[in-house]
């Protein structure tokens, strides 16, 4: 073993390579050192920091590890190796690496920022905003812990003070994309669909390949009140041809055996397997699943699994934790698991792994309506799992996949302690209570003067709002303030947050849905309360979810066509007391014994297409 150390002239070329973003080069460069000077820190930090920068923080881990252990007063290393090993999701080690770097370099900002971000992650909000604070103090112009501070407050439902934090960001740094985005995010949340447009698409020319970004436009255009789904379309297609159909050139040949009869290999993938809204209509379907025809994978981006995620485990035969994979490796993964059908049930929410998807890991793919209500845009997937309602025929061309049509797109268990069904609110309060639990972001000039009209016609009726979003005071008077612009006084608007939401649901009377985006899980959870509500079938898919829920339940009556035929059914309900008392009786075991919570049938003919789907394939060789 060499005694002596590298000279000058060797860290340089590798320091060249690195800083030039020639990784092969560094990487050899620095695979030379750790094995001439396998006790040199440097060398193992130099490997570890060019492995990162490939997004290989599995390899990454390992060196920075031994260079940590040779150079423990080295903070920037244990900094880097907080920063590998939160790549890979262990949360707790990351704090840990990041907390040892502050022992040695206390006044560190990086360190304090990094540390803010795995303790957002963990659930730890007050915490992180307390690191992120100090590296402010420290380093007043930090862009990066602006933004993640924004991220935050945002978290915590703490929008105006959010949105401060990352205007600050983009000041300090107009060219930092990320900042860009965050920013876009808030104003999603704060109503102000058009300017967080503008964001996203600036994150975009500063950052061309920058998915997240463009997921977010996608995203803010689905809630578009005014643009048509033709135009909201193109940003889809505009996705697939700038992110995933280059990733054509990584397209193989599947080894499958193309036997129409034998058991499948299904896989889910999601970041939702876990306490989430999409647990109410997920677990039905592992519940389910004929074991003896499927055998089911559950590719999970969870970082921080509960007892939701641990229920799930058991229902599958294979959990397989894909945190800190990057795209390519977790399609090799589905390639060598043998996956006959991939099944994305994230579509462009956070954590989805469409570029997966897009490299064409196995031979059928299929999107489903339960984690996003819309066509993915990507021509790398063969179907989208729907119904006849939220995609009627007809409206083909909106969609990159094909639609492959069931009686109904999911079915819905409830969740536990809902409790039963109260009297009509109405008769007791001599008012009746319109509600709605949806997000801000499914608010726009045409609901909010809809929604008025029918304050307006029904005398002392009231309008209840309640959702994370309103937490935010600012928020509740912007609310306020449009009603206002209406005629409609603030007294007659109830605005909050409440989780969960079962007793402030006991208090409503009707159910008013979103448009030109509907709601999804509320809608569910209003008929299992007793509550009608009203929906207006606008675009497909997101558009008519309520439409499909409603005529799977066998009530197409409270379906409209237009706004003006939206306002008369919610006043025809409102006007008559004794008969929306009947309704809120009748409506729980309707239910139960419809389509929407035949949980096993579902499940039957979501196989039954799987099967189809997979003969055609084979056929198709």
């Amino acid at each position: 073993m060499a005694k002596s150390g590298p000279s000058q002239a060797k860290l340089d070329a590798l320091m060249s390579h690195y800083s030039s973003g020639r990784y092969p080069e560094a990487e050899a460069a620095a695979r030379q050192l750790v094995r001439k000077w396998p006790r040199l820190g440097v060398a193992w930090k130099a490997l570890g920091a060019v492995l990162s920068a490939q997004q290989r923080s599995g390899e990454a881990v390992p060196a920075l590890q031994k260079s940590v252990a040779l150079t423990p007063s080295d903070s920037e290393t244990h900094n880097a190796l907080g920063n590998g090993l939160q790549a890979l999701g262990r949360s707790a080690e990351a704090a840990a690496s990041y907390r040892r770097a502050l022992q040695q370099a206390p006044h560190s900002h990086e360190a304090l920022t990094n540390l803010g971000n795995v303790l957002k992650d963990l659930g730890q909000g007050d915490d992180a905003l307390a690191s992120y604070r100090r590296a402010l103090e420290l380093k007043p112009d930090y862009h990066e812990a602006h933004s993640n501070l924004g991220v935050a407050l945002k978290a915590l439902g703490r929008f105006a003070q959010a949105e401060a934090s990352l205007r600050r960001a983009v000041e300090l740094r107009p060219g930092y994309a990320e900042a860009h985005n965050n920013l876009g995010s808030v104003l999603v949340d704060l109503c102000r669909s058009a300017e967080a447009e503008q964001c996203f698409r600036r994150a975009l020319e500063l950052k061309p390949d920058y998915p997240l970004a463009h997921d977010n436009l996608m995203f803010v255009l689905n809630y578009h009140p005014d643009q048509s789904a033709a135009e909201i379309y193109s940003a889809y297609r505009s996705y697939d041809d700038r992110f995933a159909r280059p990733l054509r050139s990584t397209w193989r040949a599947h080894a499958n055996e193309r036997q129409p009869s034998r058991r499948l290999r299904v896989g889910y993938v999601s970041a939702d397997f876990r306490q989430h809204s999409c647990r109410y209509f997920v677990e039905p379907l592992l519940d389910h699943h004929d074991r003896s025809a499927l055998e089911v994978f559950a590719y999970a981006d969870v970082l921080v699994e509960d007892e939701v995620s641990a229920r799930m485990k058991s229902r599958v035969e294979h959990w397989i934790t894909t945190v800190g994979m990057s795209d390519a490796q977790l399609a090799e993964r589905i390639r060598a698991d043998g996956i006959d059908i991939l099944v994305d049930l994230a579509g462009h929410t956070r954590g989805n792994r469409l570029l997966v998807f897009a490299r064409k890991p196995a031979p059928v793919s299929v999107t489903t309506l339960i984690g996003y209500g819309y066509t993915t845009g990507l021509s790398a997937i063969d179907w989208c799992l729907t119904d006849p309602f939220a995609t009627p025929e007809g409206s083909e061309h909106l969609f990159s996949e094909q639609p492959w049509r069931i009686s109904q797109w999911a079915a819905y268990r409830p969740a536990q302690a809902m409790g039963e069904v109260n009297p009509l609110p109405a008769t007791v309060r001599g008012c009746v209570t319109f509600g709605t639990l949806t997000r801000a972001v499914r608010i726009n000039h045409r609901t909010v003067r809809v929604w008025a009209k029918i304050l307006h016609r029904v005398p002392g009726s009231v309008l209840r709002v309640d959702s994370g979003d309103f937490r935010d005071a600012d928020l509740c008077e912007s609310l306020a303030r449009q009603f206002a612009g209406h005629g409609i006084g603030r007294e007659r608007l109830q605005t909050g947050y409440h989780s969960p939401p079962w007793d402030i649901m006991r208090q409503m009377d009707i159910a008013l849905d979103c448009f030109p985006h509907n709601s999804g899980t509320t809608l569910f959870e209003s008929l299992y309360m007793g509550i009608p509500f009203i929906t207006l079938a606008d675009r497909p898919s997101v558009g008519r979810l309520g439409s499909s829920i409603l005529a799977n339940l066998g009530h197409p009556e409270w379906i409209a066509r237009s706004e003006e035929e939206y306002a008369n059914k919610a006043v025809a309900l409102a006007v008559d007391p004794p008969r929306l008392a009947g309704i809120r009786q009748r409506l729980r075991p309707e239910m139960q014994a419809s389509a929407l919570m035949d949980e096993a049938g579902h499940v039957r003919k979501v196989e039954a297409a799987y099967r189809e789907m997979w003969r055609r394939w084979c056929a198709a060789w």
